[in-house]
């Protein structure tokens, strides 16, 4: 029976409090900070700076098979699952979070109190989790710290209130509850009378989780079908509440086998299943209650959602899926940057946002895939999880993915067909922000390019639209694909979920469900990122890494790896795009010379300024650097460079200047470092100083005497002159990953101006010559970043 509002006990706010203050004195040590450090972030606010916001709530907490090991657990400590529905006698670890930027001493009070059933003896109780254990989800661990635990242990059925207070000095304070509902086992039998497909309106869940392996496991294993050496100690996960706790009476598995006098087989084999008694297969194999807690009270309420738990939280999985280095899925996903995905794309006004950013979101919107019905809009934030790319309850997909792998519509109207399971991927790794064209057009006109208002550009990482070669701007050419897109089955899965045996140095911090395809490796003290390339190998041999030298595509006379060949592309290209500074007057927009690591991009600039910041934002959000799909990206990236330059050919000379003198820009006679005259002057010289590279020059010891036959003296006609000019050779040298920029003046007292293009540096010496002779006096310097 449930008590009434008040008819509770309520917890001894002294001996909490203590246990604060207590908790409090430890973080102030030095000692005891660094320990938990990744718990506690204590910020400074500066003088006169608005404190930071409380931003308190309270979390259950799950603790895993893995964490106990992990953080030396023991002492009987129970296993938790996180939800707010628990079995009688199993703890609900409570912890109260705010915002980790809040400094440690404004912490004044964190205090606990409970409303519990009529007739309940439970008390909070200290948690046996200390300071050393950080909160359970990755994306937590970012924005909160831990201000104090309690732990709840109910010992009758029914809902228990825990209320939490937090005070501080300067960030306010909070009152917050915490419901949790205590009940029994049923076993999947009780659930089936709703949960079947039966009148009521209940969903019809069990006739498709039965065709799932979660619903046979037990089955299957008793009887020797999936492993020898399955043991007793292995069906603390295959059962229904199996918790040998003695506080832990609650109808479980194990309660009703110790009733009943069964014990686990000697022998692995056929009829092991079959000869178990019906009321305890009843309780075997992975259920529902397993991830939605016992069900008896959610039963006797005849189906109140309120007294049962759904939850989207990776940890109900990790109950069960976090135990090295056999069940490793866990410890993957927590290493993957989705456990943190930010929590900025939810809540009001983000709706259209929510679909690739929580994990009830996406759930909406793939139910919603090829209907005309608008997909829901639950805003609330949670960190992505399991249960957003898998369905826990249908088996109709492999790996019961929510999304089959047929085909998918890209935003920009293109239709894939051959990714594979690739294709549960590029729902959200595409360009949702639509075509190349709706950006272009649209965004000059101030008219809307998405669903949520009006911007410019591919969303952050369109992977989807850059494998398939698609969504680009061409400029009406055809840009040819890398062949990653025909000849990898299953796109993104099968590189970035690759399988790295245990034995890998990468194991669980790569492939797998971390999705990465790199891990930091530190060997005597040095921290290296090592490239995981063992999937590339079938293709391209045995490779460390995935940046090949293939091609000198940004015409700078080296080689290197296609990663810092397109690197080199943006760097060029930025630099021929406009500054963030808005001009009233669009002609006045003009490249300014400086290579950018993002674009502003303004609704008046001239359309080929968006048409190449499209292609810039596009390869660099991609985020691959060419390795996606080398040939498209570098395509792209040469046709803008060349609409914007004039120069196709991508060789740092005009194309103007080449048909001028040669016919061709592609001549070899116009090549830059060609010298068709036969004087050992290339070509890139003569432009640089405004001569005729088909004119012979005479060199000096101190200099470079120059016979122009064609224009020497146009004032006077004389064309037997010899004129002798003057040069400025700036030299340099430089280093790989910075960029250089020639600047001159004049005078000290004006404003120094960019002499030619950003340099990008080689790890070599760089030597610039540029004309003077019409200047009287000229200062130089070199700018680097």
């Amino acid at each position: 029976m449930l008590s009434t509002p008040g008819a509770g006990r309520t917890s001894n706010k002294r001996n909490n409090s203590a246990i604060m203050k207590r908790n409090l004195k430890t973080l102030a040590s030095g000692a005891a900070l660094s320990a938990i450090a990744f718990m506690v972030v204590g910020v400074v606010t500066p003088a006169g700076a608005a404190p930071p916001a409380l931003q308190g709530s309270v979390a259950i907490r799950t603790l895993t098979p893995q964490e106990l090991k992990d953080y030396n657990l023991t002492n009987n400590v129970q296993l938790a699952s996180g939800l707010n529905t628990v079995g009688i006698g199993q703890p609900a670890y409570l912890e109260a979070l705010l915002n980790n930027k809040v400094p440690v001493p404004d912490i004044t009070n964190v205090s606990w109190t409970l409303t519990a059933p009529l007739g309940s003896t439970a008390a909070l109780a200290e948690s046996p989790l200390g300071t050393n254990v950080p909160t359970y989800k990755m994306a937590d661990r970012v924005v909160f710290q831990v201000a104090g635990r309690t732990m709840l242990r109910p010992d009758i059925a029914g809902q228990y209130t825990v209320a939490l207070q937090i005070d501080t000095a300067t960030s306010g304070s909070t009152n917050l509850t915490q419901v949790i509902n205590a009940g029994t086992y049923m076993g999947v039998n009780t659930c089936a009378l709703c949960h079947s497909g039966g009148s009521g309106g209940a969903p019809n869940i069990v006739t498709t989780f039965n065709q799932t392996a979660h619903a046979t496991f037990f089955t299957r294993a008793i009887d020797g079908k999936e492993s020898d050496h399955y043991g007793k100690n292995c069906i603390s996960c295959h059962t229904v509440g199996y918790d040998v706790n003695t506080n832990a009476i609650n109808g479980g598995f194990d309660d009703l086998a110790k009733t009943l006098g069964w014990t686990f087989p000697t022998i692995l084999t056929n009829g092991n299943w079959a000869a178990m008694p019906a009321q305890l297969q009843n309780l075997a194999n992975i259920q529902c209650e397993n991830c939605h807690g016992p069900g008896s009270q959610h039963a006797y309420s005849l189906g109140d959602p309120t007294k049962i738990s759904k939850s989207f939280s990776a940890g109900d999985c990790s109950q069960c899926h976090d135990s090295k280095p056999n069940h490793i899925r866990s410890a993957e996903w927590n290493n993957s940057r989705h456990a943190i995905a930010t929590r900025v794309p939810s809540g009001a006004g983000r709706q259209n946002c929510v679909r690739c950013h929580t994990p009830a979101g996406f759930e909406d919107y793939i139910e919603h895939v090829g209907s005309s019905e608008k997909y829901a809009t639950n805003v609330v934030y949670e960190a992505l999880s399991c249960q957003a790319c898998h369905d826990p309850h249908d088996a109709k997909n492999p790996h019961q993915l929510r999304f089959g792998s047929e085909s998918i519509t890209l935003a920009c109207g293109t239709t894939v067909t051959t990714a594979g399971a690739g294709t549960l991927c590029m729902n959200c790794h595409q360009s949702r922000t639509g075509s190349v064209t709706n950006s272009i057009e649209r965004y000059p006109l101030g008219l809307p390019t998405w669903a949520n208002g009006s911007s410019f550009g591919p969303h952050d990482n369109p992977a989807a639209d850059m494998l398939e070669g698609v969504n680009g701007y061409t400029y009406g050419k055809e840009i040819p694909s890398s062949a990653h897109r025909s000849v990898v089955k299953d796109a993104c899965v099968t590189c970035h979920m690759q399988t790295l045996a245990s034995t890998n140095a990468g194991f669980t911090m790569a492939g797998g469900h971390t999705f990465s395809m790199t891990y930091n490796k530190v060997k005597e003290g040095v921290t290296n990122t090592v490239e995981v390339t063992d999937v590339c190998t079938q293709c391209h041999g045995e490779i460390e890494e995935f940046s090949l030298a293939r091609d000198d595509y940004d015409g700078n006379g080296v080689i290197e790896g296609v990663q810092d060949e397109v690197q080199h592309l943006l760097n060029k290209l930025s630099t021929l795009m406009p500054n963030a500074t808005y001009l009233s007057n669009s002609a006045a927009y003009v490249g300014d010379g400086i290579v950018k690591t993002s674009l502003s991009v303004k609704t008046n600039w001239p359309a080929k300024f968006l048409q190449g910041a499209w292609n810039w934002q596009f390869v660099n959000n991609d985020g691959s650097k060419g390795i996606h799909n080398a040939a498209y990206a570098v395509g792209l990236l040469k046709s803008s460079i060349a609409d914007l330059s004039g120069d196709s050919n991508n060789d740092n000379l005009p194309d103007s200047w080449q048909v001028q003198y040669f016919g061709s820009a592609n001549d070899p006679k116009a090549a830059p470092g060609a010298s068709p005259a036969g004087d050992g002057i290339p070509n890139w010289m003569k432009y640089s100083l405004g001569l005729d590279p088909t004119i012979k020059a005479t060199t000096m010891p101190d200099g470079v005497v120059w016979v122009n036959g064609k224009n020497v003296s146009p004032n006077t006609g004389d064309t037997n002159s010899i004129a002798i000019y003057t040069a400025a050779e700036v030299s340099f040298d430089t280093e790989v990953g910075k960029t250089y920029q020639i600047q001159s003046v004049s005078s000290m007292s004006e404003s120094w101006e960019n002499v030619g293009e950003a340099i990008v540096g080689t790890g070599t010496r760089m030597s610039y010559v540029t004309p003077t002779r019409t200047k009287v006096q000229q200062f130089y310097r070199v700018m680097h970043n």
